[in-house]
């Protein structure tokens, strides 16, 4: 049976994708879109915002009906929260997908990031599964392999094309500590054992630039430390210093 069959069969697996915003007028269209042209029509869609001051809201609610027309299920929620991953908890608290997607505003997926990510699931039953990323400086692009090794590093692991099944979210959850929650809930669920699956096509794009990236000293060694706390509670070796101002050096370079 092809891909495009399966995919359009009763059966076919519920996916949850999750977006959160603040203040995001001039970024959300672009994400909201590319959700809205995925060539997978199982999937649940919900908006957290951070209760944004300017016209996020108003855009997003005026995708509603384009959404509900594909057979999307919308859920939003606008509200104050405790900052990024508290608003990812939240959304995956209402997730009720099998598998669930995050993707942040201003960044946005490919048209069958969906359905590629589906067709692992089916062959692989995955507990977590990452692809390749295109990333977007200015006029220039870059494809950021995903790779699965046992070296572990930030630079094989891309968090926009990251799905992860509502039943591991059962068990793990962001720790609202610091700017890398996400990698430390990565590297929680991998000690755990569960099933990680790469997949080597870009599926999601994302814009150089944010808090993780802030070209100065200060924010560099905030990072620094940050990055080498979440190894280390984790039991990875002293030596994992050394990545971690790797990393750095590769992101005042490309900054």
């Amino acid at each position: 049976m092809s891909r495009k069959k399966r995919y359009n069969m009763m059966n076919e697996c519920k996916v949850s994708i999750i977006t959160v915003c603040y203040n995001s007028e001039t970024v959300i269209a672009k994400t909201m879109e590319s959700v809205l042209k995925q060539d997978y029509s199982n999937i649940e869609y919900i908006i957290v915002d951070g209760k944004s001051t300017d016209a996020t809201m108003k855009i997003v609610c005026s995708y509603e009906e384009e959404l509900l027309k594909r057979g999307y299920e919308f859920r939003v929620v606008s509200e104050t929260d405790q900052g990024i991953y508290d608003a990812m908890n939240k959304g995956i608290s209402l997730a009720t997908g099998e598998i669930i997607g995050l993707i942040n505003s201003g960044d946005w997926y490919e048209p069958e990031a969906v359905s590629y990510m589906v067709d692992y699931f089916e062959r692989y039953q995955f507990d977590i599964f990452y692809s390749d990323l295109r990333i977007w400086r200015k006029n220039k692009t870059m494809i950021k392999k995903a790779k699965l090794q046992n070296y572990i590093t930030t630079r094989d692991w891309n968090h926009p094309t990251t799905f992860i099944t509502r039943a591991t979210y059962q068990n793990f959850h962001y720790a609202c500590k610091g700017i890398y929650d996400d990698w430390d809930l990565v590297l929680r669920i991998r000690k755990s054992g569960r099933k990680v699956v790469v997949c080597n096509k870009v599926l999601a794009n994302f814009y150089f630039g944010g808090v993780s990236n802030q070209k100065s000293v200060k924010a560099a060694y905030r990072r620094f430390r940050e990055r080498y706390r979440i190894y280390r509670d984790n039991g990875y070796s002293r030596l994992y210093f050394i990545e971690c101002i790797i990393m750095e050096i590769v992101k005042y370079l490309a900054a």
